[in-house]
């Protein structure tokens, strides 16, 4: 059967608009996404750093950098606490955050390395690290969504998925780098 030129199919009127997807619970899901992943890394930074939450500082993360192979031990504590706390505070607002979520993955790609061989599951394995990688990889490919201060950057204002890829790259050659100098 045919429909005059102009007119849809009737079981087709309103599909479209019905079913469309909600922008909104797209921005909403990358808000949730980006403060559960970003608070926690800003956590686990200021753990290294500061030695807040329970953490052990950075003199005694610096000797775990030195044992687990690492040269200037305390070094890489502070160039880890900072990727992990400024990465993620950057994943919080939203600001500047392929180069946000670069950090967070740069920085567990070495303690994916660090903990491997442990298997899979916690508290040996890697699920976690292994997460939190993942989810900082997706936010730099897909962007922060609207509520972020990246909108209000002009550059940053329509994500490219080109600048997420760009940044992962550098996060990987960087943390590539990292492990390299490690023994």
């Amino acid at each position: 059967m045919t429909f005059p030129l102009g007119t849809l199919e009737p079981s087709r009127v309103g599909a479209s608009t019905r079913h469309a997807p909600s922008l909104h619970g797209y921005d909403t899901g990358l808000l949730l996404l980006r403060l559960a992943l970003g608070l926690t890394m800003a956590a686990h930074g200021a753990q290294k750093l500061f030695g807040w939450f329970g953490g052990p500082g950075l003199e005694a993360t610096g000797q775990f950098f030195t044992m687990s192979g690492y040269p200037s031990g305390r070094a890489m504590a502070v160039v880890a606490g900072l990727s992990e706390t400024l990465g993620g505070l950057g994943l919080v607002a939203g600001l500047l955050t392929p180069l946000a979520g670069a950090a967070v993955v740069g920085t567990m790609i070495n303690a994916l390395a660090v903990k491997w061989g442990g298997g899979f599951f916690a508290p040996k394995g890697v699920e976690y690290e292994l997460l939190l990688t993942a989810g900082a990889a997706a936010l730099a490919l897909t962007g922060p969504g609207r509520y972020a201060i990246d909108r209000a950057l002009p550059g940053l204002r329509a994500h490219r998925a080109a600048y997420g890829v760009a940044a992962l790259l550098l996060g990987v050659v960087i943390a590539g780098g990292v492990l390299l100098v490690r023994k």
